[in-house]
This record gives C-alpha cells, sequence and structure tokens, in this order.
C-alpha cells in the first residue's frame, strides 16, 4: 500500500483552486514524491506518544463530524506499519461518529503535538470491532492503569498521511509536561525551605 496523501486530497476541485491560486506548481511536484510503503518509524513514534487526536467521518446528511479522542499517553496502539488501533471508550451516549462509520468508513484523523508544533494527517478505512469478537486484538490494545468502560474497538487501515507545516499552532503543554519542566525548580524550593526552617529551629530563644 503507497502512501501519497496528494494523490486523494488533491481532487479536480482543489487543483482548479490552487491553480487559480498560484500554488498548484509547487503542489504538482509534491505529487510527484516517492510513495511510502507504510509508516516510517518517525510516524510509529509520534503516534505512540500521543494522548488525543481529531477523527472527522461523513454522515449520511453529506454533513462531516469531527470528534476528539483522548486516553492516556499511548493509547493509540500501533498494530502494524499500517493499521493502528484503539479501544471506544463509553461516553456520551451520542454514536454519532460509530453512525457514521456504519454507512462510510472513509475516515481523516488528525494529531497533535502541541510542544513541538508537529501535526500529522491521516486519511484510512475504520473497521468496529466488537470486543467479543476479538480478544487477541483487545489484549494488544487494552490499558494499564487507566479507569475505562470499554464498548468496541476500532482498526483504522492507513491509506495515506502526510505531516503539516508548523505554522499558526500554539505551544500548549499538559500539567505533568509543566510539572516535569519545573521539577528541579520545586525540589530546589523544598531544599531551601528546608534548610530554612532548621535555621529557625537552631535560632529559637
Amino acid at each position: 500500500m503507497a502512501m501519497n496523501y496528494a494523490s486523494l486530497a488533491f481532487t479536480d476541485a482543489v487543483k482548479d483552486m490552487q491553480e487559480k491560486l498560484g500554488s498548484r506548481k509547487s503542489y504538482a511536484r509534491h505529487e510527484k514524491r516517492s510513495e511510502v510503503d507504510g509508516m516510517t518509524e518517525q510516524e510509529i513514534v509520534f503516534i505512540s506518544g500521543q494522548d488525543s487526536f481529531y477523527i472527522a467521518t461523513i454522515g449520511e446528511n453529506g454533513y462531516p463530524y469531527i470528534q476528539h479522542r483522548g486516553g492516556p499517553r499511548g493509547f493509540i496502539k500501533v498494530l502494524d506499519t499500517k493499521r493502528l488501533g484503539i479501544i471506544d471508550f463509553k461516553g456520551n451516549g451520542q454514536y454519532i461518529t460509530v453512525g457514521n462509520l456504519a454507512t462510510n468508513n472513509n475516515v481523516s484523523l488528525i494529531m497533535v503535538d502541541y510542544p513541538t508544533r508537529a501535526r500529522l494527517k491521516l486519511y484510512a478505512k475504520a473497521r468496529i470491532v466488537e470486543l467479543e469478537d476479538d480478544p487477541a486484538l483487545y489484549a494488544q490494545l487494552d490499558l494499564e492503569e487507566y479507569q475505562f468502560r470499554p464498548e468496541r474497538m476500532m482498526v483504522f487501515e492507513i491509506a495515506a498521511y502526510d505531516w503539516n507545516c508548523p505554522q499558526h499552532i500554539t505551544p500548549r503543554y499538559t500539567m505533568e509536561e509543566i510539572n516535569k519542566a519545573f521539577a528541579s525548580q520545586h525540589e530546589y524550593i523544598a531544599q531551601l525551605e528546608a534548610e530554612i526552617e532548621k535555621i529557625k529551629q537552631k535560632t529559637k530563644p
């Protein structure tokens, strides 16, 4: 399976707009770039470290629906170089994404790493797998030390992917990342406070 995002993304209407606005020549060269047969180590490492992503599906009414999916870091599992998998946690019960997939399993995924301003976009075919139908897959996707109620599993067969430029991505950090960055300062402050307390005890009348 060759990965050429442009061949899927650049429809005739998109090419016409590129021609009209002056970017067609540049992207025509982009379309001719060598294709990659599956994800490389760069994509695998990036995806394995994500704690959220956005998934777009198409409803029977023709409207797209975009949903945020989150979990612990690494909840998106790389099954092989051409497949990703997740456990679908129980949510608010609207089931819009799952319902859309019943009639159209084409999806678009976007994963963003805000601290590094990196963004990966993927086209894929989504497949719903019921929990009881594939215990071995569930064992691969299971998450230790994370509380959740599983409803089903989703497997994404990657059709194409591409990296976006970092322009206009505002860096954002999780509390875990912030605490890690300031860990040495917190440790130093705690040490100073302990020394101050010792001095106070020594100087008490």
